[in-house]
Order: structure tokens, then C-alpha cells, then sequence
């Protein structure tokens, strides 16, 4: 992470949760509000159906007095009793909703004394009235006086409904200016939102773009290196084949010096021992041994000549052709190792560079037989197919893991090379304790 980016991140932060605590305090203070509106308007509702109780008791009892009054029917007297019995536990009720505003206190204070004038004046009616004092109750019915304390108390609940209905449309404004200010909350939530994912999917833009530039740079770098790769392993591919040219260029030139030099001068000794036989008296004991002897270290260093030459570069694949020097190499490598070695070889068409190949695998291969295999039996193998040649050596000996050759096993690591150098194909197949099969294909010319 640069420099940048940490700076900005330092300011984007602090403004983040900045923004958080903002729309937090928004919302919680809305909440707050709407919930005091709410019981405000509960109070109020309650307050408006209080007096709407304690108006209707007022109304029954003077009309169900009124009615007894006039046709002296006790019936009328239920609505009057009913109300009296609930009128003070409605004011009771009412007063309980006064208690946090002085105003309304008074206009209760007030609307109790009224209430208490009017239903005396009632007791009053209703006692004369059972007294069967006519003239009276008529009088106290004539006047003005419960006209009056009627009016008077519709005026003071008119003015207590009055104020309800302020403290209902206060908490109805208040509740919408909670409503509005959550839904700017939620709105500059949203723009935030949207912001923040817009900034999100611009950021992926340029982190999607900055990765696929850093795909193509590793992309062309891995094409370097591996452009790079190949050259180098053709360069090396190249340097091999020369050295293994160069390798076999001087062993023929050996070869034909030992041939040439070395074998002019044993052929010249064999020629002075032979002078030497015809001068000396071999009558003599001592005499006949030592030239005998220096017969056969002649012969024996003939012999030996003759096997070095043919190691380092076959006089009998030149003069008689791979099939029959693949037989003298079998013939002599079962004759030094004591080994029961089959061969079945087929005719086959190669460059001379094949040829060599084919007899440098099987030599290779017989020669690690001899020293690491422990076999019995050896099976060679060259079969001409229509489109390649196939190459098989098979022993019954120790075999060993091919997945863990050790890195100098330069052997099999020529053998491979010499083969692939061909545009053929090398495959080693072995498991420890049922011997070993090295197969190579090689394309016809």
C-alpha cells in the first residue's frame, strides 16, 4: 500500500464514520421526537375522550332529569343515576391528564366547580321534585341560573378540547418532522450508498484495469523467459551435439592412430620375433619359452588393440553394418559377462548418425548391466516398423526406481540425449527386483 493510498484513506475514514454518526444521531433523534409526539397525541386522544365522557354524564343527568321532572316517570332517573355514579370517576380520569400544564389545571380546577354548581343545582331540583313541592322546582327550573353553569362548562371544555386539539396538531407536526427528517436520513443513506458503490465500482475498474496490465507485463515477461528458455536449452542442445561430434571425431582419429601406428609396430615386432625364431637354437629350454611368451604378449597386445579400436569407434559398423556389428557386440559383452544374452535385430534403414546412436544405446546399455544389474538373462531387440524403429534392451536384474535417478547417472542422461539429438524417443522402465527395459524410437530418415 503507497503512500497515497494511506492518505487517503486517513481522510476517507474519519469522514465515513463521521457521516455514520451523523445519520445515527439523525435517526436516533428522530426517534426520540416521534416517540414523545406519539405519547403526547395519546395523551391528548385520551384527554379529548375524557371530557367527551364527563360532557355526555353532564348531558344524561340533565336530561334524565329534566324528563322525571316533567311527567314524574321514575325511568327517567336511570341515565340521571348512571351519570352521577360515573361522573366523578371520569373527572378523575380527566384530572390525571392536567397534571403538566398549569393552564390546564385551572380550566379543570374550574370545570370541577361548575360541575359541582350544576349537579347541586340537579340535587336540588330532583329533591323538591320528590317533595312534591311544584311551585319550587319550577322556580329553580325557570331561572337562567343552569342555563348558565351549562354554558359556563361547555366554555371551559371547549377550551381544554381547544388546547387538546393544539397538543394533537403539535404532536401530529411533530411526528411528520421526524418522518421527515428519517426520510433524509434515508435518502442521504441512499446517496451515500450509491456514492460509496459508485467510488466501489470505480475502484474495481481501476484495480481490474491495473491487473490486467500487470497480467500482460508477467505475461510477456513469462514469454520472454521462456523465449529465453528455449534459446538457451537450443544452445545448449547445439553445444551437445558438437561435443558429442567432437567426442566422436576424435575418437575414429584415435582409433585409426592406434590402428595405424600402434599396429605397425606390433606387426613389425611379430615380424623380428619370427626372425628371431629361425636364428635361435630353440633346442634350448629357456630360449623357446621366452620367445613363446613374447609370442603371446604380442598376440594378447594385438588382441587388446583391436578391442580399444573397436570401442572407440567400430571398424564393423563402417564395413559391415549395424545388424552384424550389434552381433559381435552382444557376442563379446556374453563372453566377457558370463550372461545368457538373446538378440533378435531386423534389417533396418538409418543415416549413419542413427546407426552410431542405436550402437552407442546398446553398448551403454549392456555395459550398465555388467556393472550395476545383477542379471541372468539379456534380451536385445531392433525391429523396423513402417515408419520408425524401435530399439528395446531388457534385463531380469536388480532394476531401481526411476523416479529417483541421481543427478550423475550421466549415462542414461546420454543415452536420452543422443536419442532426442536423433528426433527419436527414449523411454527407462524399471521396478526394483524385476529388471529394467530401455526402449528408444527412432523416425526413418
Amino acid at each position: 500500500m503507497n503512500w497515497s493510498q494511506v492518505r487517503k484513506m486517513a481522510i476517507s475514514l474519519p469522514l465515513a464514520l463521521l457521516a455514520v454518526c451523523v445519520l445515527v444521531g439523525i435517526n436516533e433523534t428522530g426517534y426520540l421526537r416521534s416517540h414523545e409526539a406519539v405519547g403526547a397525541l395519546a395523551r391528548s386522544h385520551d384527554t379529548r375522550a375524557a371530557l367527551d365522557r364527563v360532557m355526555q354524564d353532564m348531558l344524561d343527568a340533565e336530561t334524565g332529569l329534566r324528563g322525571y321532572l316533567l311527567t314524574g316517570d321514575e325511568s327517567y332517573l336511570q341515565p340521571y343515576e348512571k351519570s352521577v355514579s360515573t361522573l366523578q370517576r371520569n373527572l378523575d380520569a380527566l384530572g390525571q391528564t392536567f397534571h403538566q400544564s398549569p393552564e390546564d389545571e385551572a380550566d379543570f380546577s374550574q370545570l370541577s366547580q361548575q360541575i359541582a354548581r350544576k349537579m347541586s343545582e340537579l340535587d336540588l331540583s330532583l329533591g323538591l321534585r320528590r317533595q312534591n313541592n311544584d311551585d319550587a322546582w319550577k322556580f329553580v327550573l325557570s331561572t337562567d341560573v343552569g342555563k348558565k353553569d351549562m354554558d359556563d362548562i361547555r366554555a371551559t371544555a371547549a377550551r381544554l378540547i381547544a388546547r387538546s386539539a393544539d397538543q394533537t396538531q403539535r404532536s401530529t407536526q411533530e411526528i411528520l418532522h421526524s418522518l421527515m427528517l428519517s426520510r433524509v436520513g434515508i435518502a442521504t443513506v441512499a446517496m451515500i450508498g450509491l456514492l460509496a458503490f459508485y467510488m466501489y465500482l470505480r475502484q474495481s475498474s481501476a484495480l481490474q484495469t491495473a491487473l490486467e496490465r500487470e497480467q500482460e507485463v508477467l505475461a510477456r515477461e513469462r514469454d520472454r523467459l521462456e523465449q529465453l528458455v528455449r534459446d538457451r536449452t537450443a544452445s545448449l542442445s547445439e553445444l551437445a551435439n558438437h561435443l558429442q561430434q567432437v567426442r566422436e571425431e576424435e575418437r575414429a582419429h584415435l582409433a585409426r592412430e592406434l590402428h595405424d601406428e600402434l599396429g605397425a609396430l606390433l606387426t613389425a615386432a611379430k615380424l623380428d620375433v619370427a626372425r628371431l625364431k629361425s636364428k635361435l637354437d630353440l633346442q634350448v629350454p629357456d630360449t623357446a619359452e621366452r620367445l613363446q611368451h613374447l609370442t603371446e604378449t604380442l598376440n594378447s597386445g594385438i588382441a587388446l588393440k583391436r578391442r580399444i579400436i573397436e570401442d572407440l569407434r567400430p571398424s564393423s559398423l563402417s564395413n559391415l553394418g549395424l545388424t552384424a556389428s550389434l552381433e559381435i557386440l552382444t557376442r563379446d559383452f556374453a563372453e566377457r559377462s558370463g550372461l545368457q544374452v538373446q538378440s533378435c535385430f531386423e534389417p533396418v534403414r538409418l543415416s549413419d548418425a542413427a546407426q552410431l546412436t542405436v550402437y552407442r544405446l546398446v553398448q551403454e546399455s549392456l555395459t550398465n548391466i555388467g556393472k550395476y544389474a545383477n542379471a541372468r538373462k539379456v534380451l536385445v531387440s531392433v525391429h523396423d516398423y513402417p515408419n520408425h524403429v524401435c530399439v528395446q534392451v531388457r534385463d531380469d536384474g536388480a532394476g531401481f526406481d526411476v523416479d529417483n535417478v541421481s543427478p550423475d547417472a550421466h549415462g542414461l542422461f546420454g543415452m536420452r540425449h543422443r536419442v532426442e539429438a536423433a528426433g527419436g524417443r527414449l523411454t527407462v522402465t524399471s521396478t526394483p527386483g524385476e529388471g529394467t527395459l530401455v526402449s528408444a524410437v527412432l523416425p526413418h530418415p
